[in-house]
């Protein structure tokens, strides 16, 4: 037996001989039979959907590893990480997983704009089918970067959270609104707007500080943060409903005894099953919490405004479709045969 493989089944024995979390210290590892720790940030707080998956995904862990294996969750941008960095961040060894919002990984690979092309997906059951269908995508490109991907967090559909009502498209023009991805970005700045591309935890400072009087994003992120009290009108566009996805370094999850894996995984399934099942209260929810609290909701929204948008957004998919080749290609023709 070569010495990868003793190392391996001395790491299967019940004892479960514990592993460090991080690359360079790796050759270090601590006593036998203490718990392995994976740090996992997201940006969101712990009352979003990413957050409440994180938080279930460390208690279902807990629970099945016998405590052996700990997340430790972090919310809210604590570990000073943003969503486009969390890939980043596991391929680096600064923590051993993260929830990320999908958009900006874009800039990590293009099939991660897919979940947040403009009304492709806007209802339960699309984005259920396109994350379904993109799922061995997302798994690819992941495993480029030595990842493994864990489970999907569906949002709640994007709408504009505005200073002002939007009574028509003419209200677009010149709006200084927040966009989520660079795709967001060109199809608000297509209607008129003035649009920038930032993270949710980097807008909120700019929205209380006046120089951005929107932000495209969904009613979960909006109560997460609570948007109303700078931003108390909500126009429901319908614009998306993206996903976040939750990643694990692929070396930390291999370090891991068989037993433990199956743990994760299971961990991970039923927490991408609870989340989906979530999500269908949770709009009815938001839109309960936000009006309890002054939102203006437009729901629909002018007829002008949808227009403006689709027509604004018509190049976006194919936009994609060309950046992503022919595994975006047989995407879209799946989603849309099926």
């Amino acid at each position: 037996m070569t010495r990868r493989a003793l190392f391996r089944a001395f790491l299967a024995c019940s004892c479960w001989a514990a592993l460090p979390s991080l690359g360079p210290s790796a050759a270090q590892a601590p006593a036998a039979g203490a718990p392995i720790v994976w740090r996992m940030p997201t940006e969101y707080p712990a009352s979003t959907m990413p957050g409440e998956g994180l938080a279930t995904f460390a208690r279902l862990v807990a629970e099945r590893s016998g405590g052996r294996l700990t997340v430790q969750p972090s919310f809210d941008a604590a570990a000073g990480l943003r969503s486009g960095a969390m890939v980043g961040a596991v391929a680096a060894g600064t923590v051993e997983a993260a929830d990320a919002f999908t958009g900006p990984l874009a800039a990590v690979d293009p099939v991660f704009g897919l979940s947040s092309l403009p009304f492709l997906a806007t209802s339960i059951e699309e984005a259920k089918a396109l994350a379904a269908i993109a799922r061995p995508a997302y798994a690819r490109a992941l495993a480029a970067k030595g990842q493994r991907l864990l489970y999907v967090t569906p949002w709640a559909p994007s709408g504009i959270w505005s200073r002002h009502a939007l009574a028509g498209a003419s209200d677009l023009k010149g709006l200084k609104i927040r966009t989520y991805d660079a795709t967001s970005t060109a199809v608000l700045a297509a209607a008129g707007a003035q649009a920038v591309n930032l993270s949710q935890a980097d807008a909120i400072p700019q929205v209380k500080a006046g120089s951005v009087d929107a932000m495209l994003s969904s009613g979960d992120g909006g109560v997460g943060r609570r948007l109303w009290e700078q931003l108390p009108h909500f126009t429901a566009v319908q614009y998306a409903m993206p996903i976040s996805i939750a990643v694990v370094s692929g070396s930390a999850y291999e370090a891991l005894p068989e037993v433990a894996r199956q743990a994760v995984d299971a961990a991970a399934a039923e927490t991408e099953a609870r989340q989906w099942a979530a999500i269908r209260t949770r709009l009815d929810e938001n839109f309960s919490r936000m009006r309890q609290n002054g939102v203006a909701i437009a729901d629909p929204p002018a007829a002008s405004i949808t227009e403006a948008l689709t027509k604004a957004g018509e190049a976006a998919v194919a936009a994609w479709e060309t950046e992503t080749g022919p595994e975006g290609a047989r995407i879209l023709a799946a989603y849309r045969g099926r």
